[in-house]
C-alpha cells in the first residue's frame, strides 16, 4: 500500500530537480518563475540599485516643498524658561470707573450707550430731582441768599443814621455780624449742592429764585487712581461707555452706579502659576530679567511696533483656591485708533481684557549651545537627530538635545556636530520618514531552492 506514494514523492523531487538544473528559481515577488543563474542578480536588479539607507537625497523641488532651508551651526547662548499661561485684564483704579448719581431722582433721559465714545464734561443721564435733601439745600440757599440782600439794604439805611447818633454804632456792628454768618451758610449751602452735581450757573439761578427740578451727570474730570490722566496720549479724554447699570424711567439714590466708563489705555497682563514655580519667578523679579509675551490672535501687521520688554510688578499673596495657583502681573500699555461706521464713532483697542497670553520666563542661561528651531530635530528611539546638508545629501547626526520646547531645540556643543557645518531648519520627521523607507527597499530579497534552503540577493 506504501509503494505508490513512494513513487509519487521520488517523482515530484525528480521533476523539481530537473528544473533548477535549467536554471529556474523561485522568487518571492509574487510566486513567478524567471530564468537565471541562481547564483548571480538579474540586470534589472543592478539598474535598480537602492539609495545607500545612510542618508537622504532630495531633489530641488522636494525642497521647495518641504520649504528646507539649511544654516550653518554657531555656538551661542539660550535662555531656559517657564511657560505660564494668563490673559489680558484691568488694571484695577486706572482702566475703568463707575459713574454714581449725586442725589435721589428718576431717570428721564439716557444720553449715551454702550460702545459710544465720551469726552469730559459729555453729559451721560438726566435725571429728576426727588430727593428731599436736594429740595431743602435749595430752600436754604434762596433763604440765605434773600437774607443777606435784606441784611445789606437795612445796613445802608441805619449807616448814616449811625454817623449821626440816632443810633448806637454797636447796632451797625451786629448787623455785620449777622452778614457774615448768613455769607457762611450761603457758602456751605453752595458747596452741598456743588458736591451733589450742579453747576455754578444753576446754582447762581437758585439763589435767584429758579429751583433745579432736573439735571444732567456728566463724564467726570478727575479720577483718583489717575483716570483719565493716564489715558492715550492722542486721544486723551474720549472714554467709553462700557456698561449702564440703569434704565430709563428707574427711580435712582445718591449713590447708586449708573453707568461703568472704560479707557484701556493701561492693562495688566495676568499670568497664572503653581507654587513650585515661585522661586524661579523670584530669581526672575531680582534679577529683572525680562519677560516674553505672546499674545494670541493678535496681528501685528495691521498695529505699530509694540513694547516688546515685559517685567513683572508684583506676584500676588493669595492663592485661588480652585486652581491652586497665583497671579502674576505685568503692566501692558495699549494702542488704539477710531473708526466711524454709519455716523457712529468708536475706538478700536489692539489689545482687550479676557484675551489669551503665554508668558515666558527666562530661569536660566545655557552658555556654548546650539540652537534650532524645534522642528530641525526627530526623535528615533534613544537618539535624536539633526540633518547635515550635502549638496543634494541630507547626512541625520547624532546630537545631545539639553532642553526642548514648542519653538527651540538647544544642542550641546559636544564635537558630535561642529561649527559652521549646514544644518536643515527644518522638515526633520519627513527626512527620518524618508530615510526609514529607503532602509526598508534596500533589504535584500530572498531565494528558495528546490531543497528548502534560502538565501538573500547577492
Amino acid at each position: 500500500m506504501r509503494w505508490p506514494w513512494i513513487l509519487s514523492a521520488l517523482a515530484i523531487v525528480a521533476i523539481v530537480s530537473g528544473l533548477a538544473a535549467v536554471g529556474l528559481v523561485w522568487r518571492g515577488d509574487g510566486g513567478r518563475l524567471t530564468g537565471g543563474s541562481a547564483a548571480s542578480p538579474s540586470r534589472a536588479q543592478h539598474d535598480h540599485a537602492p539609495v545607500s539607507p545612510e542618508r537622504v537625497r532630495l531633489s530641488p523641488q522636494a525642497r521647495a516643498n518641504l520649504k528646507l532651508v539649511s544654516k550653518p551651526l554657531a555656538p551661542g547662548t539660550f535662555w531656559k524658561v517657564i511657560q505660564l499661561p494668563g490673559k489680558v485684564v484691568d488694571r484695577p483704579g486706572v482702566s475703568d470707573r463707575g459713574v454714581v448719581s449725586p442725589f435721589a431722582g428718576v431717570v428721564t433721559k439716557v444720553h449715551q450707550f454702550p460702545g459710544d465714545i465720551v469726552t469730559i464734561g459729555e453729559p451721560l443721564f438726566t435725571i429728576r430731582l426727588l430727593g428731599e435733601a436736594m429740595q431743602l439745600a435749595q430752600t436754604e440757599l434762596l433763604k440765605a441768599t434773600q437774607e443777606i440782600e435784606i441784611t445789606e439794604d437795612m445796613r445802608q439805611r441805619l449807616s448814616a443814621t449811625a454817623e449821626t447818633g440816632g443810633i448806637p454804632k454797636i447796632r451797625i456792628t451786629e448787623i455785620d455780624n449777622e452778614l457774615r454768618r448768613l455769607a457762611v451758610a450761603q457758602r456751605a449751602y453752595r458747596l452741598e449742592l456743588q458736591t451733589r452735581g450742579l453747576t455754578p450757573h444753576q446754582i447762581e439761578e437758585i439763589g435767584g429764585g429758579k429751583f433745579v427740578t432736573e439735571t444732567q451727570v456728566l463724564v467726570p474730570e478727575q479720577h483718583p487712581g489717575g483716570f483719565p490722566a493716564k489715558a492715550s496720549e492722542e486721544y486723551p479724554n474720549l472714554f467709553e461707555v462700557q456698561e449702564l447699570k440703569v434704565e430709563l424711567g428707574q427711580q435712582v439714590q445718591a449713590g447708586q452706579m449708573l453707568c461703568m466708563l472704560s479707557h484701556h489705555q493701561e492693562l495688566y497682563v495676568e499670568g497664572r502659576a503653581f507654587r513650585k514655580e515661585l522661586p524661579l519667578l523670584e530669581r526672575s523679579i531680582e534679577q529683572s530679567w525680562p519677560v516674553e509675551v505672546e499674545f494670541m490672535d493678535d496681528e501685528p501687521g495691521r498695529w505699530p511696533e509694540r513694547q516688546s520688554q515685559f517685567t513683572i510688578r508684583h506676584i500676588s499673596n493669595t492663592v485661588d483656591p480652585a486652581s491652586r495657583t497665583f497671579a502674576v502681573y505685568l503692566p501692558l500699555a495699549n494702542q488704539c485708533r477710531p473708526y466711524e461706521s454709519e455716523g457712529h464713532a468708536g475706538l478700536l483697542w489692539r489689545f482687550r481684557p479676557g484675551q489669551r497670553v503665554r508668558l515666558r520666563v527666562k530661569s536660566e542661561r545655557l552658555e556654548n549651545v546650539f540652537v534650532l528651531p524645534a522642528d530641525a530635530v526627530v526623535r528615533e528611539g534613544p537618539e535624536t537627530y539633526a540633518f547635515r546638508q550635502d549638496g543634494d545629501f541630507f547626512d541625520p547626526k547624532p546630537v545631545h538635545v539639553l532642553y526642548q520646547d514648542r519653538q527651540h531645540s538647544v544642542i550641546a556643543n559636544d564635537g558630535s556636530i561642529a561649527p559652521g557645518i549646514f544644518v536643515a531648519q527644518s522638515g526633520a520627521h519627513e527626512l527620518n520618514r524618508v530615510l526609514k523607507s529607503q532602509s526598508a527597499a534596500s533589504q535584500p530579497r530572498v531565494h528558495v531552492h528546490a531543497d528548502g534552503t534560502a538565501h538573500a540577493d547577492h
